[in-house]
């Protein structure tokens, strides 16, 4: 079997957010990079998360202020930057007064109201939950409460936008590729990646970068031969999702007796979103599952406050996935800092590894690794990302000059329903907040094509496999898109059965009650 081999800047472990983001802004200062991953982008972790871009309220009792500072900053620079697939989202905290104290939320709010500055979002402001919209599905008892904002985004898409940004900027972007050893001398590494049919490629790399998350540790004692005291305290978060609870635009945020947090919110449109746990995972990082405990813990919080009671039996789907944190290992989970740490090795030819880390700050954790990297391989190229569109992001084509991303995104939604009147509105609605202004990519002259399963056409099955790297259904329906959610079983095995067919891989079917 022939062996190929090539030269690059930086190799990137990792197809998560943080490699994902590394290799975008690394490719848009000039480097040649490589980016592997052994499964799909956003297989684990970074298709795991409750979907927010948000400060971290709940960090402020930590005094983790400067990384709720941060994360504040964050939010509209992400919102601006792709509209279609990140909008604002106002928050409901109920007061529950054997909980904090009412004092202690307005100043918790005030905090996080001024602590970096706001263009697009609204401040904080407290409700009547008797007259508000937000109290109709909750029990009566809950009279009080407050209104925030924060922002939600499409976890998956938004690693998958970065590494498409990477590769129009030249990234070499490798799905289903492990990287199995790495050799390190004073000028370089030498890498050996393998995919699952047992096909090499060596890579030449000037530095490498480790940003494996859940994995890092592992990576460098077993792959790149180095010994590394620091461990990474694995902590499983899990979600569940139920049929839609509530018709406002509203989403929850519920305080627990174990002052713990959990929000409710709208999903898909016609699911409720429900999450996230705070559990020790001792087993394999890529094997996490919720377990009967978690689902129990989330109906049974969730019930505390909505008026119709929610039991197993009302859940439709879940997920789980490993958060690898840094801290004290004594500490309550729900207590160890989501910040991030770069450890720079430049023993010999340079090593950045990625510990920790939350989707919030990805793109500041990138422009940080680059500017590092940059600066140890002696390159001279500026930071970016920070007022750059990531793909699909940017509108004007379609609706002019921005002005704000949530009205941004309603004016190209009605413009794309003008020139294809034709669509159905949900799919249309689907294409638009998957893609934005790439959708002529998607759907090109010839139009949507054949609709292989319900809202699911030909086009977009085809743009998906040759621009996104999708590879099997479940990379489809479950992470390109949540179109898994709005098809039974049958449409769903439909839909492998025609990628099986056509790109030649397997499948794995995703578990899920009808």
């Amino acid at each position: 079997m022939d062996v190929m081999e090539s030269t690059t800047d930086v190799l990137i472990v990792g197809g998560g957010i943080n490699g994902a983001g590394i290799a975008r802004d690394l490719a848009g200062r000039g480097l040649r990079v490589v980016l592997c991953e052994k499964d799909d982008l956003a297989a684990h972790t970074s298709s795991s998360s409750t979907k927010l871009i948000h400060g971290g309220l709940r960090y402020l009792e930590y005094y983790e202020f400067s990384l709720v500072r941060k994360a504040l900053a964050e939010r509209e620079v992400l919102l601006k930057s792709a509209p279609h697939i990140m909008w604002p989202l106002r928050f409901v905290m109920p007061h529950d007064p054997s909980m904090r104290p009412a004092l202690m939320i307005r100043a918790g709010l005030f905090l996080y109201d001024h602590l970096a500055k706001r263009e697009v979002l609204p401040g904080s402001h407290g409700i009547d939950m008797r007259s508000h919209v937000a109290g109709q599905p909750l029990k009566p008892q809950f009279t009080k409460g407050f209104v925030y904002s924060d922002g939600w985004v499409d976890d998956a898409r938004l690693v998958v936008l970065n590494a498409i940004d990477a590769a129009e900027h030249g990234a070499t972007v490798l799905t289903g590729w492990r990287c199995v050893d790495a050799q390190r001398n004073p000028t370089g590494w030498q890498m050996q990646l393998q995919d699952a049919h047992g096909a090499r490629r060596r890579v030449s790399a000037r530095a490498l970068v480790n940003a494996a998350g859940p994995w890092a540790a592992q990576f460098l004692q077993e792959h790149a031969h180095l010994h590394e005291s620091k461990t990474l305290r694995l902590v499983k978060g899990s979600h569940i999702v139920v049929k839609k609870l509530f018709d406002h635009d509203h989403a929850y945020i519920f305080q627990n007796p174990d002052r713990r947090i959990i929000f409710a919110i709208p999903y898909e449109g016609d699911f409720t979103l429900i999450g996230t746990t705070d559990v020790e995972h001792d087993g394999p990082a890529g094997q996490a599952r919720i377990n009967d405990d978690e689902i129990s813990y989330l109906c049974e919080q969730a019930s505390r406050y909505f008026a119709k009671p929610i039991t197993a039996s009302d859940v439709v789907w879940t997920y789980a996935g490993v958060r690898p944190l840094l801290g004290d290992e004594t500490a309550d989970a729900s207590a160890v800092t989501r910040d991030y740490q770069l450890d720079f090795d430049t023993a010999q030819a340079p090593l950045l590894t990625v510990w920790g880390g939350k989707i919030t700050t990805f793109r500041k954790l990138a422009e940080e690794a680059a500017d590092g990297l940059c600066q140890h391989l002696g390159v001279k190229k500026p930071a970016w990302t920070a007022g750059a569109f990531l793909p699909g992001g940017d509108l004007s084509a379609w609706i002019g000059p921005p002005v704000r991303p949530d009205t941004d995104f309603e004016r190209f939604d009605q413009a794309l329903a003008e020139r294809h009147p034709q669509w159905p509105a949900a799919v249309r609605r689907h294409l638009a907040r998957c893609y934005g202004a790439r959708i002529d990519k998607v759907v090109g002259p010839e139009g949507l094509g054949e609709e292989i399963a319900p809202g699911l056409y030909e086009a977009e099955l085809n743009y998906l496999h040759q621009q996104e790297w999708a590879r099997s259904a479940d990379d489809v329906l479950w992470r390109r898109t949540k179109l898994g959610l709005h098809m039974a079983p049958a449409d769903r095995e439909r839909v492998a059965r025609w990628c099986e067919a056509r790109w030649q891989i397997k499948h794995e079917p995703v578990e899920m009650k009808a």
